[in-house]
């Protein structure tokens, strides 16, 4: 697994093939979630734009009117900003600079909260547990994967977060 190292102004991380396609597709259904897919009624677009006053529809309705489009905006940025930065289809070295590592930060969040509704997962899950519990169900399960995924996400963004800090 690829880890990020600041190079001078540049935070930097050689990227497998294998890693290269998941971060693309990834970062390309967060879009389409944002695109095509927006509904309110996706539990992941309400973890993803929550509301504000929970106790006050019209509020929120509000709220909403004024702020979600530039949110939206932003979050479909921050994924293209994952899709600018890869290599195009093998592997090779990602360099992002201060503002790009910011917006891939806030996009790997999105990716890893989205995920972990549809998965399932809660503040208290304990990720090994479930992944060992999924692969003695069916190693070869979609869920494995996914939870693979979301488990390098999380890899990933701690790693871009502590170069950032170092």
């Amino acid at each position: 697994m690829s880890m990020f190292r600041r190079r001078g102004e540049r935070y930097v991380a050689t990227l497998a093939v294998d890693e290269v396609r998941v971060l693309r597709k990834v970062a390309s259904e967060v879009v389409g979630l944002l695109t095509e897919g927006f509904d309110h009624t996706d539990p992941v677009v309400g973890r993803l734009f929550p509301e504000v006053y929970p106790d006050d529809s019209a509020g929120t309705a509000e709220f909403r009117k004024y702020t979600e489009g530039d949110l939206k905006t932003g979050k479909i940025d921050q994924a293209g900003a994952i899709l600018a930065a890869l290599p195009d289809s093998a592997g090779g070295e990602v360099q992002l600079d201060a503002e790009a590592a910011e917006a891939w930060l806030r996009a790997l969040n999105d990716a890893r909260l989205a995920m972990g509704v549809r998965l399932e997962i809660k503040d208290g899950t304990d990720l090994g547990a479930e992944l060992d519990e999924a692969v003695a169900a069916d190693p070869s399960s979609s869920r494995v994967f996914q939870l693979s995924v979301y488990a390098y996400l999380g890899y990933l963004q701690e790693s871009l977060l502590n170069a950032m800090i170092d």
